[in-house]
Order: C-alpha cells, then structure tokens, then sequence
C-alpha cells in the first residue's frame, strides 16, 4: 500500500525535530518544566522517541503504533507549553503570543496525525 506524500513530510517532521534534540540540546533544556526531573536525559529521550515515531510512519506494520505514539507524545509535550506561559522566566524569551499559537498548533499536529490512522 502506498501512503499519502504528506504522511511521509510528517514522518521526515518528527525525524528532523528528533535529530535536532541531539544537536541543539540547549533550546530544548530552556524550556523543560522545573518540576520535572533528569533534564538532560528527557531531552535526549524525546528526540528518540521522536526519531523512532517518525520512522515509524513509513512502515504498514508501525505506522498506527507511531501515529497514536505521536498523539501521546504531542500531548506530554503540551505540559511544556503551558509551563513556558506560566511565567517570563519559563517562556526563554519567547513571546507570550507565539506561545499562545503552539496550543492550537499543538492540537493541529495531533489530528493531522490521527487522520492517518483509517488508512
């Protein structure tokens, strides 16, 4: 079965966002929640199982496995984007208006990658 062009640009997302967790650990270390241990190993973490989902994709037999992986995945990332609104010191100078727009767009992703699942 042949998939839609657009599920393999996710898959190459979640690829390249998961690479870049080991090439720009510091971007992703500002913006972990205080109240969350081991930083640097969660950082690390993510970027594999962000790796491993987006690979995922690309398999018939992986594919629904790493589409409801994402969905998961994209919602414990959401936990980030509220702390980063909790105050300016969270938000790593980010503007309180771009971190308003990650929520819906953190909503988008997830039903981009659900519509794949009748596939």
């Amino acid at each position: 079965m042949t998939y839609p062009w657009h599920l393999y640009v996710m898959g190459a997302i979640y690829i390249i966002a998961g690479i870049m967790h080991f090439i720009k650990p510091k971007v992703y270390l500002r913006i972990m929640p205080r109240y969350l241990p081991f930083h640097k190993p969660l950082v690390f973490l993510s970027g594999v199982a962000e790796i491993l989902l987006g690979i995922g994709l690309f398999f018939k037999e992986t594919k629904n496995l790493s589409i409801y992986g994402i969905i998961a995945m994209l919602a414990v990332f959401l936990l980030v984007h509220f702390y980063m609104l909790s105050s300016d010191k969270a938000s790593a100078g980010f503007p309180k208006w771009l971190l308003l727009l990650r929520l819906p767009l953190q909503i988008a992703l997830m039903y981009w990658a659900f519509r794949y699942l009748k596939l």
